[in-house]
């Protein structure tokens, strides 16, 4: 790799430092000589103008004097011979380099080949571990599904609950108002009549009794709560009718009893039908607490998935660690290897 900030005077220090070693001054040596820094191309590059520069140099060279040439040439005759003698004891250690080096890169590809094989294990159990990791994703993201799908039941049914609760407080009221006018008559007719208002006194605690059961209802739908506001509407009307025939005439009285008497048929069918929207009330209390099971059951799983994502996510990390430790630990070992050739060279 190209080292940033790699000068020319840098490569020809080099290459005059492996000169004054005897040493050839090759692209790879000099790499070496800078610490194993910088392009290959870059270096060729200064090295060939270093060589154009060294020849431009050698132009004006050419006018050194014979005695200059006569002493080149006895050094020359006593550098061979020195380098002779150099030679062989370079070759004889160099032949001692080379079965150390061929014995020790021997170790090595066997360590590469079993660190490949280990590799290649991590490499599938953290396929594995990816593979379990995106089907946990895939749990986790169906089991948030369902639980948003039964939280939003769970507020429906909630603001059902509300709404009737809201409807049952309105009928509430009016019964109140119609046991007032209720209670006004009977006080009414009771000078007049008080063996009437015995016998009529009965259904009316009945009447009372009914609308006592009318209050614990939940749900109630809008079309039988105007009816019934216009039954309780008609009731305290008749009843203030009833009321001012009675201080005028008995005969009156009388026929206000049977419009009371077909106003309690009114409002017992009434009751039938707010009995029949009670069952509807518990079977929609029932659906509420089923999605509310159902709920708490998709948060715990919804738990367990992120438990099981987290194991998978702290595994897989692991995996990836080793791996990149190993790719290192491979790579540093090839380096090295092509280190000893170089330096060799």
């Amino acid at each position: 790799m190209a080292r940033t900030g790699l000068y020319q005077s840098e490569v020809k220090k080099a290459r005059d430092a492996l000169i004054a070693q005897g040493k050839h001054p090759s692209v790879d040596a000099v790499r070496v000589a800078l610490g194993n820094t910088g392009s290959k191309t870059t270096i060729h590059k200064y090295l060939k103008e270093l060589e154009e520069q060294d020849g431009g140099a050698g132009d004006r060279k050419a006018s050194i004097t014979e005695a200059l040439h006569d002493l080149v040439a006895r050094l020359a005759a006593q550098l061979h011979e020195e380098g002779n003698a150099r030679v062989v004891e370079v070759e004889a250690q160099s032949l001692e380099k080379d079965r150390v080096h061929a014995a020790a890169l021997a170790a090595l590809r066997s360590d590469i080949e079993s660190l490949g094989g280990r590799l290649e294990r991590v490499q599938a159990g953290a396929d594995r571990e990816s593979a379990a990791h995106a089907e946990a994703r895939a749990n986790l993201q169906d089991e948030t599904i369902a639980r948003h799908t039964a939280e939003q039941q769970v507020a429906d049914l909630k603001e059902r609950v509300l709404e009737n609760d809201a409807h049952r407080l309105s009928l509430e009221e009016k019964h109140k108002h119609a046991r007032e006018a209720l209670e006004h008559y009977r006080q009414s007719v009771k000078e007049q009549r008080e063996q009437d208002q015995r016998r009529h006194e009965q259904q009316i605690q009945q009447l009372q009794a009914e609308m006592r059961q009318l209050q614990q209802s939940l749900i109630v739908k809008q079309d039988d709560i105007t009816r019934l506001n216009q039954e309780g509407a008609r009731l305290v009307s008749d009843l203030s009718h009833a009321q001012a025939a009675l201080y005028a005439q008995q005969a009156q009285g009388r026929q206000l009893v049977q419009q009371i008497a077909t106003l309690q048929d009114a409002a017992q069918q009434a009751l039938i039908r707010l009995a029949a929207k009670d069952a509807q009330t518990g079977a929609l209390h029932e659906q509420a607490a089923a999605a509310v099971s159902k709920a708490e059951a998709a948060f715990g799983r919804v738990r367990e998935l992120e438990l099981a994502l987290a194991t998978a996510d702290a595994t897989l990390a692991s995996q990836h660690e080793v791996a990149s430790e190993l790719r290192a630990h491979l790579a540093s070992r090839a380096q090295k290897a092509d280190n000893e050739p170089e330096a060799r060279t």
